[in-house]
């Protein structure tokens, strides 16, 4: 499977994500194929699709600006790319099978590079973490939410060994000053938090927790697999890049699960035509990041793709 590389992205004229070349490859993007792009950012994944084959693409972002965005690129397909303003809970609901999925998951540059947009520790900005730029933000679960409930949030999800001490000294401080900025939460963190060995901001885990809570990702992830795996054609395959374990752990167990004849017992009966399996893993191990990606984009080093193809439609318990 062909690596991407900075000649890549130069030829095509975008930016490439990491990985994207390889997701891309993976789909097999024919002439009059339909695919869906999951998680549309600037475009990258779909131009990608719209250059490899003569298909139709439809993209998914909850986030307003990637869709404005977006219009451009439309423009320039004449009716091959539609957009859709949703979130990719929600691409099950569109009325036509398709030949590929392909989701690049996490938070995108434009967003985490924007200070505005409150994802980064780096940039001053408004604690605020929303991809769909809706609905409550991190400044909202970081004022109003107990201590049990952000320990568990910084812990599970941002797998931080001093989230208790992190969430009581939030706590303590919001009392008197709530917290607005992201330079003043990471200022924070950063009294509590040694400087980390690895060079990381001592924020690094407490800013990803609390993303992940405030856009509910893993959620989103595992209702999207599931919208993917309906939405499919049989044979039609979809690609997933993720970017940290919790996300990787979902995709590689749903598609161990789905792809795996299902046992009955005793104490969990299922009908027996719940027990076929319905898609077939195509990258075992996954597909990590070439030595180029490394070396250009410090997010590289955690990326993994995993890919598999529908083989049979859901039916019984399993549908």
């Amino acid at each position: 499977m062909k690596r991407s590389s900075a000649t890549d992205q130069n030829k095509a004229g975008f930016h490439i994500p990491v990985l994207g070349t390889e997701a891309v490859a993976a789909l097999e993007p024919k002439d009059n194929g339909i695919y869906i792009d999951a998680t549309f950012g600037r475009g990258g994944y779909t131009q990608l699709l719209l250059q490899q084959a003569n298909c139709r693409v439809i993209a998914f972002d909850q986030d307003p600006e990637a869709i404005a965005a977006g219009e451009d690129i439309a423009k320039d397909y004449k009716g091959r790319l539609a957009l859709r303003h949703a979130p990719f809970s929600q691409l099950g609901e569109e009325p036509e099978q398709v030949d590929g999925v392909a989701f690049d998951l996490g938070v995108s540059s434009p967003q985490l590079d924007t200070a505005e947009r409150g994802f980064s520790f780096r940039l001053d900005g408004p604690l605020d973490m929303r991809m769909s730029q809706s609905g409550d933000s991190a400044a909202d679960l970081v004022n109003n939410a107990s201590v049990d409930e952000l320990t568990k949030i910084i812990r599970d999800y941002g797998d931080e060994p001093k989230a208790r001490r992190i969430a009581q000294a939030i706590v303590a401080q919001r009392t008197s000053r709530p917290f607005l900025r992201t330079g003043d939460l990471a200022s924070l963190v950063a009294s509590v938090v040694p400087r980390q060995k690895d060079g990381h901001h001592p924020a690094t885990k407490t800013f990803q927790a609390l993303r992940i809570a405030v856009n509910n990702e893993l959620g989103e992830l595992q209702e999207g697999l599931r919208a993917a795996e309906k939405i499919l054609k049989v044979g039609g395959r979809m690609a997933v890049v993720s970017f940290h374990s919790l996300e990787d752990r979902i995709v590689k167990n749903y598609f161990r699960d789905r792809s795996t004849v299902a046992t009955t017992s005793r104490h969990m009966p299922i009908a027996l035509d719940a027990a076929q399996p319905t898609l077939r893993v195509v990258t075992r191990q996954g597909i990590t990041a070439s030595e180029e990606d490394l070396a250009t984009n410090p997010r590289a080093r955690s990326a993994r793709l995993r890919v598999a193809e529908k083989i049979a439609e859901p039916t019984g318990d399993a549908a």
